[in-house]
C-alpha cells in the first residue's frame, strides 16, 4: 500500500513524540490543557492523535492508562501491539496501515468503535474480548471468505459494518448473506439496511440459520459451563484449596510413580489401594471445605476493614482539615492495627489446622507403605519358594529378584507420594502467607499515601489561613 509519506524515515513512538502530540491537540482539548501544566501527566490524557507520523511500531503507550480515544491511522504500522494497558479505550482507528492480522486487542474490553480499513487483513478473528463492539470498519482489505461473516454473529452490540473493497464484497450473495446472518446490523457499507431486503434474506437462508442457531446454542451451553468451571476454580484458588475437592492429589501421587503402578498388580494391593484412596480423598475434602469457610472469614474481615476505613473518612468530611487529620491519624491507625492482627491470626489458624489435616495424609501414606511392603515381602517369599499361583506381568515379576530390589521399589514409590504431599502443603502455606504479606504491605502503603495527601491538604489549609490573615492585616493598615 503505497503512500506519499512511505519514503520518509520510519519514526519511533517515544516520549518526545507523545509529548508533542499531546501538546498539539489544542487548548480546547483535555490533552492540550494538560500540556500547558508543568509536567504532562499522560495518565490523565483521554484522547490522543498520532496520524500521519510514519510510525512503524506501536510502543510506549502504557502510561496512557485512562485513554478513551486513540488515532493511529495513516502510518506504516505492521502489527497491532503495545495496547494492553489501554483498557478504557472506546475508539481506536488503525486504518491506512500495513497490518496483516487482527491481534493484540485482548484487553480492550470497552472498545466500541474499531477501524481497520485499508490494511492487508485477510481474516476476521481475535476480536472475541470486544463484547461491546458496535462499529467495525474493515473496508479495503483482503477478506475473501464469506465465513468471516458468521464469526461476527458473536458480537450482539454490532450495528455498523464496513467490508466494501474486499474480495468478499464482490460476491453475488454478499449483501443477502450479511442481512440474513447478521440480523441486528443497522448499517452496512455506509448505507442503512433495508428492512424488506432483510426479511427476504432471512426467508432465503432460514433453514441454514436455524441449524446455525442450534449449534450456537450448544456452543453457548458448553461455554457457560466452562466459564462456571473456571469461576469456581478461581474461587478455590483464592482459598488456596484448588483441586482438593476430589482425588486429584491422590491421582497425582501415582501419575509419576512407575514402581507403585507395577506393585498395584500384586495380590491384595488393589483392595488396599481402594481403601487408602477413599480415606485420603475424605481428608482432602475436609481441607477443601475448611479452606472455603476460612476464605469467607478472611473476606468478611477485609470487607469490614474497608468499610471502617471509608466510614472513618466519610463521617468527618465536613470538619476542619486539622481535625480530620488528627482523627484519621488516630482511628485509621487503630483500625489498621486491629485488622492486621485479625487477618494474621486467621491465616495462622488456617495454616495450623491445614497442616494437621495434611499430617493425617502422611499417616495414611506411611500406613499404606507398611502394608504394601508386607505384601511385597510375602510375595517375594512365595516366588522364591515356587508357591506363587497368580500370574504377574513380566515387568512386575522383574522386581522380585531379591529383597533389596523389592524394598527399594516400594521405598521409591513411598518417597514420590510423600514428596507430592509435601509440595502441596508448601504450595498452600506459601500461597496464603504471601497473600497475607502482600495485603498488609499494600494497606500500609495506602496509608502512607493517605498521610502524604493529608500533609498536603494541611499545608494548603495553612497557606489559605495565612493568606486570609495577610488580607485582614492589609485591610487594618488601610483603615
Amino acid at each position: 500500500m503505497s503512500r506519499p509519506y512511505d519514503s520518509m524515515e520510519p519514526k519511533v513512538m517515544d516520549d518526545d513524540m507523545l509529548k508533542v502530540a499531546v501538546g498539539e491537540q489544542g487548548p480546547q482539548e483535555e490533552a492540550g490543557q494538560l500540556a500547558k501544566q508543568e509536567g504532562i501527566l499522560f495518565k490523565d490524557v483521554l484522547a490522543l492523535q498520532l496520524d500521519f507520523q510514519n510510525i512503524l511500531r506501536i510502543d510506549n503507550l502504557w502510561q496512557f492508562e485512562n485513554l478513551r480515544k486513540l488515532q493511529l491511522n495513516n502510518n506504516i504500522i505492521e502489527r497491532i501491539e503495545g495496547l494492553e494497558n489501554l483498557t478504557h479505550l472506546v475508539w481506536l482507528d488503525l486504518s491506512f496501515n500495513n497490518i496483516e492480522a487482527i491481534e493484540g486487542l485482548d484487553t480492550l474490553v470497552n472498545l466500541e468503535d474499531l477501524s481497520l480499513s485499508h490494511n492487508r487483513i485477510s481474516k476476521i478473528d481475535s476480536l472475541d474480548p470486544l463484547v461491546n463492539l458496535q462499529v467495525l470498519s474493515l473496508g479495503n482489505n483482503q477478506i475473501n471468505n464469506m465465513m468471516n461473516i458468521i464469526y461476527l454473529r458473536r458480537f450482539p452490540c454490532l450495528r455498523t459494518l464496513s467490508l466494501s473493497g474486499n474480495p468478499v464484497s464482490e460476491a453475488e450473495e454478499y449483501k443477502v448473506f450479511i442481512y440474513a446472518y447478521l440480523p441486528d446490523l443497522v448499517y452496512l457499507d455506509f448505507r442503512r439496511v433495508d428492512e424488506q431486503a432483510r426479511e427476504v434474506a432471512k426467508m432465503k437462508h432460514q433453514y441454514s440459520i436455524d441449524e446455525l442457531k442450534h449449534r450456537e446454542a450448544l456452543m453457548q451451553i458448553r461455554l457457560e459451563e466452562e466459564q462456571a468451571k473456571q469461576q469456581k476454580l478461581a474461587e478455590h484458588k483464592m482459598a488456596f484449596v484448588e483441586h482438593l475437592n476430589g482425588p486429584f492429589l491422590f491421582d497425582s501421587m501415582y501419575s509419576d510413580d512407575v514402581e507403585g503402578n507395577k506393585l498395584s498388580y500384586l495380590p491384595g494391593v488393589g483392595e488396599l489401594l481402594e481403601a487408602y484412596k477413599d480415606k485420603f480423598v475424605i481428608i482432602c475434602l475436609n481441607i477443601f471445605e475448611y479452606g472455603l469457610s476460612q476464605q469467607e472469614k478472611r473476606k468478611i474481615e477485609l470487607d469490614t476493614f474497608n468499610e471502617c476505613i471509608q466510614e472513618a473518612i466519610q463521617e468527618n468530611q465536613d470538619q476542619g482539615k486539622l481535625k480530620i487529620a488528627k482523627f484519621e491519624e488516630k482511628h485509621l491507625l487503630e483500625t489498621i492495627n486491629v485488622f492486621e492482627r485479625n487477618i494474621t491470626d486467621l491465616v495462622g489458624l488456617f495454616i495450623e489446622n491445614v497442616q494437621s489435616l495434611i499430617a493425617q495424609c502422611r499417616d495414611l501414606e506411611n500406613h499404606h507403605h507398611e502394608k504394601l511392603l508386607e505384601i511385597a515381602i510375602n510375595t517375594l517369599e512365595k516366588i522364591l519358594k515356587g508357591e506363587m499361583d497368580e500370574d504377574l506381568p513380566d515387568d512386575v515379576r522383574a522386581l522380585f529378584v531379591d529383597k533389596d530390589t523389592i524394598v527399594n521399589a516400594v521405598g521409591a514409590s513411598h518417597d514420590i507420594h510423600l514428596l507430592k504431599i509435601d509440595n502441596r502443603e508448601d504450595e498452600l502455606v506459601t500461597g496464603v502467607n504471601s497473600w497475607c504479606a502482600h495485603l498488609v504491605d499494600k494497606i500500609h502503603k495506602d496509608e502512607i499515601m493517605r498521610n502524604r495527601k493529608r500533609v498536603k491538604e494541611i499545608n494548603q489549609f495553612v497557606d489559605h489561613m495565612q493568606s486570609e490573615l495577610d488580607n485582614l492585616e492589609c485591610g487594618d493598615i488601610i483603615d
